[in-house]
């Protein structure tokens, strides 16, 4: 089991992000090889990718998700995936990002991957591009300020 930390620093407002991040059919846009989220309910979605020069699809399950703070989830299907994302304010319209993500190669391909750090520059790329997406807009192109899990 691979696991990925990588964090990055926004200069937008803490629920601006928070609120983007949530926008999860949005992905395609910033994250690299992604082809479709599709949300199938506050805690549900689908995710097809291509992932090594092979297309997956997978279902995710939201574990844990409360606004400004944190996202975790979980795959129901597909390789085996998991992680949460979580959100600090830095001061006045600053976000530190810090994402934590565990996933298990299914085959050679992903396995030399990996240890070439294929997917670790992935995250990495994803998070940047994240970033100029979001500073770009200026602002959310929407928001679900819902809980599930624990939290209020």
């Amino acid at each position: 089991m691979t696991t990925i930390q990588k964090e990055i620093e926004i200069e937008l407002p803490l629920s601006t992000v928070y609120n983007q991040w949530t926008q999860f059919e949005e992905f395609p846009r910033f994250m690299e090889g992604v082809l479709e989220v599709r949300q199938l309910g506050d805690d549900r979605l689908y995710w097809r990718a291509e992932v090594a020069g092979v297309t997956k699809e997978w279902y995710a399950k939201i574990l844990q998700q409360v606004p400004d703070e944190v996202i975790a989830w979980y795959s129901e299907s597909g390789a085996d995936t998991g992680g949460e994302v979580t959100f600090a304010p830095l001061g006045e319209g600053r976000t530190k990002v810090s994402l934590t993500m565990t996933y298990e190669p299914e085959d050679l391909a992903e396995t030399v991957g990996d240890k070439l750090g294929f997917l670790t520059r992935r995250v990495e790329g994803d998070l940047e591009r994240f970033k100029e997406f979001t500073e770009l807009h200026g602002q959310e192109t929407g928001g679900w300020r819902g809980s599930i899990g624990r939290g209020p």
